[in-house]
């Protein structure tokens, strides 16, 4: 089966949430390695609920691995236990 394309625009904002179904925040933006183009993080401002303290943040920001992203449809599902691991 050929990968949908989906434009990054069409992604500002969507809710990010866990495998598991817990709302995580709402994508601000993706960072790709320069090289070779390879999405490398997603960058989330997170819920005022979210413990933060087990991912790396920056400002006000999150940083979620891009090999954790499961699923993007109405949501970024992310996989709970890759966030887990690289806590």
């Amino acid at each position: 089966m050929k990968a949908q394309k989906i434009s990054v625009l069409n992604l500002s904002n969507k809710r990010v949430v866990d495998s598991e179904g817990g709302e995580i925040g709402a994508l601000h933006n993706i960072v790709a390695e320069a090289a070779t183009g390879m999405l490398k993080e997603l960058v989330v401002k997170p819920n005022d609920e979210l413990d933060t303290s087990k991912f790396r943040k920056e400002d006000e920001y999150i940083y979620i691995p891009f090999d954790a992203v499961k699923a993007v449809k109405d949501v970024i599902v992310v996989d709970s236990e890759i966030i887990r691991e690289r806590a």
